[in-house]
């Protein structure tokens, strides 16, 4: 079956297909973007709502569209199709094709035909530029997503670059922070391609030429999310998807292609060796990510539809739109990963963590060692390589099930021959348990090999406030995994409870603190994997030297708790809430 996709001229075209499902609602009230937008957005994701358009943001005449991407059912009408079955079908072709053969191309002909939508086509007009200004940044409804950011940010303006050397292209999504009138932080991260675009501009003491694009035609938006090997056009990938070559215009200052039909560009550069504080923002991991230097993004005119639409998104704890764009992605991408990797059958990033901070991995051990292989060629995978911590589990194993996972750990784990603890590693821009940007830890839990004993798991346990007076509550996970709430020396509470006697079978003692809902698994992922470091935070009960390697036994503890330098997590204000409450049939009137 070959792959077909609607072809959605533009965002407002997408949105007209919403509205005939009844899968937009427009607000007419007026709506405050800072915070309580916000607000309202998230309530609505949290309910599996609708898409929504607010038509009067205060101090702005552009309305605002939120959740585009916020449900599976939304995604699924963006691409036409199951995620999944779009990546199964890529695999399929790509081994059908090797070796090349007669046969196989015929077979896979009206695949390959899509090739020639692969060519961005350039265009002379174009609504974009219907309108032509200088830059005023603050006539837009940016968001004021939580109450310490640092100001109002453009959250869905992927940014287009091209390499200064090789000219390659790059079409990718920053968080933007409007200083003023002109000027954006431009917040380009670790493993992204605008960030090694800047790079190769310093070196040669060069602006580097930038677009910001806001709105357009929705695989044109989720191309800028796609993990794409680097220098691999976004643009390209969109237009072979939608069965229609993407259509591009030169901006203004010549400089640049830009898509034709997106709502807003935001024409200027980036200079070299240019820095400003940027942030604080509540970001995907919960928390808010610490102000530090980034470049500066200089905004030399603004070019837009006349009756443009202004794109926003927010981040925060989960569940937020990323869940629903970052599960896409993986379903779509992790197919290809088999390519490279033949004896891995699945991959699935956690949304609840973070996606960079749990992996599970599901894969076969055809030759000694394999595994060992598989797990370091993706931990050096583009994207894959900012991952944190990994389970390994044999081929029939359902990696999208946490509880699985801990289940094949229970059978299958031992620290001594079984964990790969890499002290020093490339980590996510965003991840704050090491207390150095961009590095730290990783570790993988090999679960692939024979079982270690037929015992079940444990089923129920003494209760450890037996134990120390600062366990505050706990649960029981499946596969021995004993989860417990403390607020005082976490370290020392973890070290006695692998000393007690009640502890039993246990094989993991997890510390979270009194955020974590334990009844929660989206809030045990978000409070175990995003908040603690493999080196500074995992204890073991037993660990020795044999010559130069470090050898583990035992039960282990980790410390997820929160600590001291860490940012504080994302929450809002009481007052908001209340405001949000006391006017939601303003909102949603009938």
């Amino acid at each position: 079956m070959p792959v077909s996709f609607p072809r959605f001229r533009d965002l407002r075209d997408f949105l007209a297909a919403l509205e005939q499902r009844g899968d937009v609602r427009r607000i007419t009230a007026e709506v405050d973007p800072c915070l309580e937008v916000s607000e309202i957005i998230q309530r609505v994701i949290r309910e599996d709502g609708p898409a929504l358009i607010f038509e009067n943001m205060k101090g702005s005449r552009f309305p605002l569209v939120a959740g585009t991407f916020s449900a599976e059912r939304r995604v699924h009408l963006a691409l036409g199709r199951d995620p999944k079955e779009i990546g199964e079908e890529l695999l399929a072709v790509m081994k059908g094709l090797n070796p090349p053969s007669l046969a196989a191309l015929w077979r896979s002909r009206e695949f390959i035909a899509r090739g020639r939508f692969v060519r961005p086509r350039v265009v002379t007009r174009a609504p974009v530029q219907e309108v032509v200004e200088a830059p005023k940044l603050s006539s837009f409804p940016h968001i004021v997503s939580w109450p310490r950011d640092g100001g109002p940010f453009i959250t869905w303006g992927p940014t287009l670059t091209c390499d200064p050397v090789n000219g390659r292209r790059n079409f990718g999504l920053y968080r933007l922070q409007v200083f003023d009138d002109r000027t954006t932080g431009m917040h380009w991260q670790s493993m992204k391609g605008g960030r090694a675009h800047h790079y190769e501009a310093e070196k040669l003491n060069r602006r580097l030429p930038t677009a910001v694009v806001l709105g357009g035609d929705p695989l044109t938006m989720m191309a800028a999310i796609l993990p794409l090997p680097e220098d691999f056009d976004e643009l390209a990938f969109a237009g072979f998807f939608r069965g229609a070559r993407t259509e591009v215009v030169k901006t203004i200052a010549g400089d640049l292609l830009v898509p034709a039909t997106a709502e807003i560009i935001l024409e200027g550069y980036v200079a070299p060796h240019e820095r400003r504080s940027e942030g604080p923002f509540g970001d995907h991991y919960g928390h808010y990510s610490e102000a530090a230097d980034f470049p500066v993004f200089h905004v030399e005119r603004v070019t837009r539809r006349r009756d443009a639409l202004y794109p926003g998104t927010v981040v925060g704890k989960p569940p937020q739109e990323d869940k629903y764009l970052g599960n896409a992605v993986g379903e779509m991408t992790a197919p290809l990963i088999r390519l490279l990797n033949p004896n891995v059958t699945d991959l699935y990033a956690y949304d609840s963590a973070s996606f960079h901070n749990l992996i599970g991995v599901s894969m076969k051990e055809r030759h000694p060692k394999e595994v060992l292989k598989t797990a370091l060629a993706l931990l050096g995978t583009g994207q894959l390589s900012l991952t944190k911590a990994a389970v390994l589990v044999q081929e029939h194993v359902p990696v999208r099930n946490f509880q699985a996972l801990l289940r094949e750990m229970w059978y299958r784990f031992e620290p001594r021959d079984r964990m790969i603890l890499l002290p020093i590693g490339a980590l996510d821009t965003l991840d704050y348990t090491s207390y150095v940007m961009h590095v730290g830890a990783k570790v993988v839990f090999d679960a692939t090999g024979d079982a270690l004993t037929s015992d079940a798991p444990p089923s129920e346990i003494a209760n450890p406030a037996q134990c120390d007076g600062r366990v505050l509550g706990h649960r029981l996970l499946d596969g021995g995994w004993l989860v417990v709430q403390v607020e005082q020396q976490p370290k020392d509470v973890l070290r006695k409870l692998l000393a007690w006697p009640g502890l039993g079978p246990v094989r993991f003692v997890v510390a979270v603190s009194s955020d974590v809902d334990l009844a929660s698994e989206m809030s045990l992922l978000w409070g175990i994997f995003n908040r603690f470091d493999p080196v500074l935070d995992m204890i073991f009960s037993k660990q020795e030297f044999v010559g130069a390697r470090p050898v583990y036994h035992g039960p282990i503890a980790i410390d997820s708790t929160m600590k001291e330098g860490y940012p504080v997590p994302v929450t809002m204000p009481d007052e908001v809430v209340k405001q949000v409450d006391r006017r939601w049939k303003e909102y949603f009137p009938g």
